[in-house]
């Protein structure tokens, strides 16, 4: 048997696991029943399993025949606080909380991986790991997987990330960085509250709003460097209580920060707090600014994603393997490529037909499990072996 016809067996396996997971999503560090049947699963295959790591994260080892090198593979495991609205037979069950971003395919991979690769034990030198990782969707869960040891001993580290937006049976990559660091601010403001007929005896904390919301916007067009790119975006904006004709003493304003260059995060996220403060005192109010740190940029190594372009070709064709932009959105996948080298992918899930696919984080979100689950897994499995020579 080859690797192949393993995966073409393994096939119903994996897409069931996809769905029940999909039926069943959890928030992270609530991951509890998926932490289980995965453990349940790995050690059914007569893997090393470590349950608990950073309260609901497994870890696997597969050790090889031989000695040699030790491959990762991380998969994150959580759902989103969406209400699922996608029509497919195996819809959520939970009310309010969905798989809308794929993490359950990630999973359902990884494990699929281990599956294979344990028919070929006898084969390989080394090791490899797995990490399926929890609360990625709230840039809580790597961090301490990592601080628990996670990454000792290992010298690779790969991961994929499926894409409803691109075609299934391509592959995007990129070397260096390939998704922003993601931060998150809250502005609270303090001003003076007044009758609004009456604004000259307050402090308006909605113009105060509103002046940073504008100047703010200047920090990306006049003090970074065009071809540096960052993104700063006011998402929330919350003051008063509703009534038409009273200017609200509070404001509370919620952001992000997305950056690829480590200077230039530090520097906008000193010049928020201080653009901020400045426009907030200079129009006679306050301004308090708190953060909470994302992860970094995800980097790839250039090495690693050389060796995975050619792997990938074997398996998609040249064709199929297309150099992506970067993008904007975070992963913390991220504290796993800062310590060790290695590549994360995109994997096209979507319909030829774009009119049918819906991005991610939507209540609609879908993708071609049947098509793109089998692909990924082999693509995996393929690099882990070139990973390992």
């Amino acid at each position: 048997m080859n690797i192949k016809e393993a995966i073409a067996e393994l096939t119903p396996s994996l897409i069931e696991m996809r769905r029940d997971f999909h039926r069943h999503p959890e928030l992270g560090f609530q991951e509890v029943r998926t932490s289980a049947k995965l453990a349940e699963f790995l050690e059914g295959l007569g893997l090393e399993v470590t349950r608990g790591i950073a309260q609901t994260g497994v870890v696997a080892r597969l050790k090889g025949a031989k000695p040699g090198k030790t491959v990762l593979v991380r998969a994150d495991i959580d759902a989103l606080p969406i209400h699922e609205d996608s029509g497919v037979p195996y819809s959520s069950q939970t009310p309010g909380v969905m798989h809308a971003c794929g993490h359950d395919g990630h999973a359902a991979i990884a494990a699929h991986v281990a599956a294979v690769l344990a028919r070929f034990r006898e084969q390989i030198e080394g090791e490899v790991r797995f990490a399926f990782q929890p609360a990625e969707e709230i840039v809580s869960g790597a961090r301490p997987m990592v601080e628990a040891g996670v990454l000792e001993g290992v010298d690779r580290v790969v991961g994929l990330h499926l894409y409803s937006l691109m075609p299934t049976g391509k592959v995007g990559v990129r070397p260096g960085p390939s998704m922003a660091a993601a931060d998150a601010f809250t502005i609270r403001l303090r001003g003076k509250g007044a009758h609004a007929a009456m604004p000259h005896e307050g402090v308006d904390t909605v113009l105060i709003a509103a002046q940073i919301i504008v100047a703010l916007q200047s920090l990306v067009s006049r003090e970074t460097d065009p071809v540096n790119t960052s993104v700063i975006t006011i998402a929330t904006v919350t003051a008063g209580e509703g009534a038409h004709n009273i200017i609200p003493e509070t404001a509370e304003l919620k952001g992000t920060l997305r950056t690829f260059d480590a200077q230039l995060r530090e520097k906008l996220i000193r010049r928020i707090g201080e653009l901020s403060q400045g426009i907030a005192t200079a129009m006679g109010g306050s301004a308090e600014v708190s953060w909470l740190p994302g992860s970094p940029a995800v980097v790839n190594d250039p090495e690693m994603v050389e060796r995975f372009r050619q792997v990938a070709r074997q398996v998609v064709g040249e064709e199929a393997v297309l150099e992506v932009p970067p993008v904007m959105g975070g992963d913390d996948m991220s504290e796993f490529l800062n310590r060790r080298p290695g590549v994360y992918f995109w994997l096209g899930a979507g319909d030829p037909d774009p009119s049918k696919n819906r991005p991610h984080h939507h209540p609609g979100f879908w993708i071609d499990d049947e098509r793109s689950l089998p692909l990924g897994t082999e693509l995996i499995t393929r690099t882990v072996l070139d990973f390992l020579r």
